[in-house]
């Protein structure tokens, strides 16, 4: 049986609140689940203890069973100092996007532009003489 670590949402539209439970792979988010590991509302500020809590013993428990946590209990799991930190990289966020290159790229066009026709009288000027 494939175990996970995850969050199962409650709470109103608009209000949520999430359970930490461990629950097999192959069931529905919000459906069956083996054991609740604890609780996260988003809704607290970050600096509230009260924002995210867990039973670490039966945390540790699972993962010992070879449960695996999704990405955002392990990282929930990373700041409570129980998993090491993983490195991880999305190089496409920091890149920006079509429309945002286009209007650089027109940007750019128009400073070259400007640049060279400010320089064609200072040559005129300078053949000149």
């Amino acid at each position: 049986m494939a175990m996970k670590i995850r969050l199962a949402r409650g709470g109103s539209k608009k209000r949520p609140h999430y359970s930490i439970v461990a629950a097999d792979s192959r069931m529905p988010r919000d459906g069956r689940f083996i054991e609740k590991l604890g609780t996260y509302n988003p809704l607290l500020p970050k600096d509230s203890e009260d924002r995210v809590r867990m039973n670490m013993e039966r945390v540790e428990y699972w993962l010992g069973q070879g449960a695996q946590p999704t990405d955002r209990v392990a990282r929930m799991l990373e700041a409570a100092g129980k998993l090491e930190k993983k490195e991880r990289s999305n190089p496409n966020k920091a890149k920006p996007g079509k429309k945002a290159e286009d209007r650089a790229q027109e940007k750019a066009d128009k400073a070259a532009a400007a640049a060279e026709a400010a320089a064609a009288p200072v040559e005129e000027a300078a053949a000149e003489e």
